[in-house]
Parts: C-alpha cells; sequence; structure tokens
C-alpha cells in the first residue's frame, strides 16, 4: 500500500500539479453531469403518473341507512360470488344505529371568578362559565357544514349462497364476511341456497 502511495506521490511531483488538478476537476464535473442527466431520463414522469390510491378508492355517498345497507350487500354480493366454488348469493346487512353527521361549529367558552368581601370579615365566591356553541352552515342554502360522516353499525349479515353445504365453502364465506366488514363472527350466518 504504502508502494501504491509513494508512486502516486512521485508521479505528481513529476508531473505539472495544476495540469492534474485541472484534468481531475473537468473528470468530475463531467461524471457530475452525466450522473444528472441520467438520473432525469431514468425517473418516471411524474404528469402521466396518478396517485393509484385516488383511483382505487370508491367514493360513496349515502343519504339513508338503507343506501348504505344496499351498498355493503351489493359489495359483498360481488366479492363472495367470486370464491371458488361458490355459486349465486345473496346478503343481507342489517344496521344496529343511523348515519350520524357530525357538523362544523365554533364553540367560545366564557369563565369568570369574582371574590368579594364583606365588612364582617365573610368571603363569597362566585364562579360563572358560558359555553356558546354556533352550528356552522354552508352558503346562502343554510345547509349544515358537515365535518364528518359516522358510518352505521353493522348489527347482522345473512349469506345464502350455492355451494355452502360444503363445510369448507361455508366457513370460506364466513370469514370472509368477518374479515370485510370487521365484526365478529357471532354477527354472521350463512346458510346454503336450494
Amino acid at each position: 500500500m504504502k508502494e501504491i502511495l509513494n508512486k502516486i506521490k512521485e508521479y505528481l511531483e513529476k508531473n505539472n500539479n495544476k495540469k492534474f488538478i485541472n484534468n481531475l476537476f473537468i473528470i468530475l464535473l463531467v461524471s457530475v453531469i452525466f450522473l444528472i442527466v441520467t438520473n432525469n431520463f431514468l425517473r418516471p414522469k411524474e404528469e402521466g403518473i396518478e396517485n393509484p390510491k385516488e383511483n382505487t378508492k370508491e367514493v360513496y355517498k349515502y343519504e339513508s341507512e338503507e343506501d348504505y345497507s344496499s351498498y355493503l350487500e351489493k359489495k359483498l354480493t360481488n366479492i363472495l360470488t367470486k370464491l371458488n366454488g361458490v355459486g349465486k348469493v345473496s346478503v343481507m346487512v342489517t344496521l344496529e344505529n343511523s348515519i350520524e353527521k357530525v357538523a362544523a361549529s365554533n364553540t367560545t367558552k366564557t369563565t369568570e371568578e369574582t371574590i368579594e368581601n364583606d365588612s364582617e370579615g365573610g368571603t363569597r365566591e362566585i364562579h360563572r362559565e358560558d359555553i356558546t356553541t354556533q352550528v356552522m352552515t354552508r352558503g346562502s342554502d343554510g345547509s349544515l357544514l358537515v365535518v364528518k360522516e359516522i358510518k352505521p353499525t353493522v348489527q347482522g349479515v345473512i349469506v345464502v349462497a350455492e355451494g355452502a353445504d360444503d363445510p369448507i365453502l361455508k366457513e370460506m364465506l364466513y370469514e370472509a364476511v368477518k374479515t370485510v366488514l370487521g365484526i365478529k363472527g357471532n354477527k354472521v350466518q350463512v346458510y346454503s341456497s336450494k
């Protein structure tokens, strides 16, 4: 290793150091430019690429519990019919509660504390708290400005499917419904159809 370093040192001493440094600088500059150019060619063009989450996410607005229930039934029927060995599928979903819409609001809280002393040495403390909530509306139509919509809770699911008389298929249907809806097993019943 020392021999190599000594040879490099001798070479630098024999040759003109300025010329070597200039050549080294030019090589480094060309290398950096080459890396920048190749990086731009290899990088995918961002204008043609869309966010995959935006494309795959289905936004579904429902006005009532029946709409939401029907939406879940269609989605479940669609996925369950794709299971190997399962024929025609019917799904019924019941909900425990209704859609809850949380409106935007401005809340103002005012706290006032007063301590009074009378001439006989007694004191009186008064604590007063006022909370004012103003619900925000949208534009001139006066509709509520909804911040969040809470979906109804699934009360139960019944699945009637061709092929559900096979215990393995029945278990697959059962597990699929539990997984998709994130509910406990006691809320799911699977039956075979005629």
